[in-house]
């Protein structure tokens, strides 16, 4: 388990109390010079009190500048929290209201309103995001309750809910972009206020959870003991802790509701001043409170003052999770995980199946079945209708995408069966590890900031950041062995620094915003017969240049000593197979953006069907990822004809499904 006593030592002799006054410094000098460039202190204090309503500074004062301070207080102070009550209920320190997915949730669930049933945000939108909040981590605890909440089984459990609503809202956005176009600045944290509606919405609420959290103080403080003791002392466990996630969900789902997803403030205030020396949970409620306000407004106020430097326009919100990605990769390496053990070794791939040539040819039937419905199966005006091979005038279109989706599923697979080997890792994949987040980072950069970026340029940069990404992994855990555990923590902190990077790009209604969305969603629309060949040229030489790899690959799941028994050179064998997952990463998320769940899962089903020596385990993985995506693809352009979901998205939808699924076993 995850202990308070085993997050981290006391930093120095600091105590929270000095903690949040040494944090509160910054926030106060620039509350001072914001109030000097609006007209100094005075004016600032008399707009707030007595406002002049033929004096525009102190209107603009009156209406943005004190509600936009007033909601950061509220806001920051309410997510420190439901924060703490998180991680007392969970006894899990990663716990927070990003991590769980509720904040995704509420997103999601007030977006479908928005669409679908406007009529009940005129109710109450606190209560739209409170119940997708509430599902969200309603389905967390489903993931996660055969293995008792296991802290991180919770947060793997977490990652997944959240790529998965992600994707969901990323479907909501390409199908409906101008409805929702006003919600992308919204739901990615932005505090900018027009007046005191969001105030005088949110302090009453936050107000009666406080109340409530004191009154849960005493009963929650029982979960600092391990389950028997406290069933021993007549606590029913299951009632106190649906009551404390309960009242962090409605804390959650309040803030969202009126300011959107504010990352991380939850994951750090409470972290921060429990390394300061905060154990009890009462002390740890009221100074993660406080300092989740000043984190919250201090980041704003430093946004609001230089944030005129920069054309874009930049969520508070994003900006949060930006900084939050950092802390938890800081956090990972001194967590102290329940059974740290390196992984299991060869033993993950130990099934075989007696006649893996005869399965392998199946696959090749199957997957050339896939390719010819692909290209000759589809709908028109008239309903269904099998195509002809030699029209050319719908081939053209049909046979780049079904390329296109082979080499990315291609690509994807064999990048994903070599960081399972690499790291005896099941669960390990480019999307779940952050690589593909890594990569798409830098392409999203790429895209707005170069002036006219080609393929091969975008190649690169994605390649860059990809290994970028790979390198973080390797440094934040060579010391701990690759253990499974804290490699993918390490994915939920850069997955988590994409969603901040996006959220910034999306909102700053730049008009490459949609296309951004598109590719995001993995879309092989824009693919033409050229670009299908250049992909599919380098699918087929990156496949052939991993093939010299396969000793490696059946060396190293054994474990380091005998690796070095063997005549491996661990380190340069690393990084030769590192760069060549990067540069298969790049090449497939620039076709098919970054959450296909493919390189997890292709991998996984060739590993289970009996696909066990490296050799084997490339080809049946690569067979099942061609073929699967080419499926996406086919059933994204028919399922709601004449419209289409992008194969990207499909292959998430369908990953992300099997993930949770591979979670339930666990």
């Amino acid at each position: 388990m995850l202990g308070a006593s085993q997050v981290a030592q006391r930093v120095g002799g600091m105590s929270p109390a000095k903690a949040c006054l040494l944090l509160s410094l910054p926030m106060v000098v620039l509350f001072w010079v914001g109030l000097q460039g609006q007209g100094g202190f005075t004016l600032g204090l008399q707009a707030l009190v007595a406002p002049s309503f033929e004096n525009v500074d102190e209107l603009l004062l009156y209406y943005a500048w004190w509600p936009r301070l007033s909601i950061a207080l509220l806001a920051g102070g309410g997510l420190g929290l439901a924060g703490v009550l998180m991680q007392q209920v969970l006894r899990n320190p990663l716990a927070s209201p990003t991590t769980l997915g509720v904040a995704s949730g509420a997103n999601l669930a007030l977006m479908t309103a928005t669409l679908l049933a406007p009529g009940l945000l005129v109710a109450g939108r606190e209560w739209v995001a409170l119940l997708g909040g509430a599902l969200a981590v309603g389905l967390v605890f489903l993931l996660s309750w055969r293995r008792g909440l296991a802290p991180i089984v919770v947060v793997l459990a977490g990652l997944v809910v959240n790529l998965y609503l992600g994707a969901l809202s990323t479907a909501l956005l390409l199908f409906n972009h101008e409805a929702l176009s006003g919600l992308l600045i919204w739901g990615a944290g932005s505090l900018a206020q027009n007046g005191w509606d969001g105030v005088a919405i949110l302090w009453p609420r936050l107000a009666i959870s406080c109340v409530a959290a004191w009154f849960l103080l005493r009963p929650l403080a029982v979960l600092e003991l391990d389950d028997a003791s406290a069933k021993s002392l007549g606590v029913s466990l299951t009632y106190l802790r649906f009551a404390g996630m309960g009242l962090a969900v409605f804390i959650t789902g309040s803030i969202v509701s009126v300011v959107g997803i504010i990352g991380f403030i939850g994951l750090a205030a409470p972290n921060i001043v429990r390394m300061a020396g905060a154990r009890r949970l009462g002390p740890r409620l009221i100074w993660s409170t406080l300092l989740g306000a000043v984190l919250l407004a201090t980041t704003d106020l430093l946004l609001q003052q230089f944030g005129g430097m920069v054309a874009a326009f930049i969520p508070t919100g994003a900006i949060t999770g930006a900084l939050g990605a950092p802390l938890l990769m800081w956090l990972i390496p001194r967590l102290k995980l329940q059974g740290d053990q390196p992984p299991k070794g060869a033993g993950v791939f130990a099934h075989r199946h007696p006649a893996p040539s005869r399965l392998a040819a199946g696959l090749i039937l199957a997957l050339l079945g896939a390719t010819l419905l692909g290209l000759l199966v589809g709908q028109g005006v008239d309903g269904w209708y099998l195509l002809s091979p030699d029209n050319w005038n719908v081939m053209q279109w049909r046979t780049p995408r079904v390329m296109a989706a082979a080499a990315s599923g291609l690509m994807l697979a064999i990048a994903g069966t070599i960081l399972q080997r690499l790291s005896a890792n099941p669960m390990a994949s480019p999307e779940v590890l952050g690589i593909s987040g890594g990569c798409a980072i830098a392409l999203i950069l790429g895209i707005f900031l170069l002036p006219a970026p080609t393929n091969i340029m975008l190649i690169g940069v994605g390649t860059l950041g990809a290994f970028a990404t790979l390198l973080v992994l390797v440094g934040i855990n060579r010391k701990s062995g690759y253990l499974p555990e804290r490699l993918l923590l390490t994915g939920v902190a850069v997955s988590a620094l994409f969603d901040a990077v996006r959220s910034v790009m999306l909102a700053g209604g730049d008009p490459r915003g949609q296309q951004v969305i598109a590719w995001l969603a993995g879309s092989t629309y824009y693919v033409d017969i050229t670009n299908a060949v250049v992909v599919g040229g380098i699918a087929a030489v990156l496949a052939l240049i991993t093939l010299p790899f396969t000793r490696w690959l059946d060396i190293l799941p054994l474990g380091a000593p005998t690796a070095k028994a063997l005549g491996v050179t661990l380190n340069r064998a690393r990084l030769a197979l590192l760069l060549l997952v990067a540069l298969l990463t790049a090449c497939a998320t620039l076709v098919v953006g970054p959450l296909s769940f493919i390189g997890l899962l292709a991998p996984h089903m060739a590993r289970l069907v009996g696909f066990s020596r490296a050799g084997q385990h490339l080809l049946g993985a690569a067979l099942i990822g061609m073929l699967l995506m080419v499926l996406a693809d086919w059933v994204g352009r028919q399922i709601i004809f004449p419209y289409e979901i992008p194969a990207g998205l499909v292959a998430s939808l369908i990953g992300g499904a099997y993930f949770m699924w591979g979670l339930r076993r666990l």
